[in-house]
């Protein structure tokens, strides 16, 4: 049975970076050795693993990616944190503690 991982990346300049990969040390170090200068991570190391949560069905990682990805940064930290009452909480007032306008990286 293969594995996958949805990531959270914390960069040099506070943003986060979600990803997914089949080989989390693969991938981390492709990011902190800048394999691929086209990449968000590219220009904001050095980099820190601050999350990730295994999966056996690749849709399942896609999907939750995918989700992570619209999340505000508020909410990512919660999850972060395992502070599950605010993740809850986030995900009701989402008005009230909304995603802000995007660079794409939060």
């Amino acid at each position: 049975m293969r594995t996958y991982f949805v990531y959270i990346l914390k960069c040099n300049d506070n943003s986060y970076y979600t990803g997914f990969t089949n080989n989390l040390e693969r991938r981390f170090l492709e990011h902190t050795s800048g394999k691929n200068n086209e990449c968000y991570t590219f220009d904001k190391r050095p980099l820190e693993l601050v999350w990730f949560e295994t999966f056996n069905d690749v849709l399942d990682a896609i999907a939750t990616e995918k989700k992570i990805k619209g999340w505000s940064r508020i909410k990512k930290e919660a999850l972060i944190k395992e502070d599950w009452d605010k993740l809850v909480l986030y995900s009701k007032n989402y008005t009230q503690f909304g995603k802000p306008s995007s660079t794409g990286s939060d």
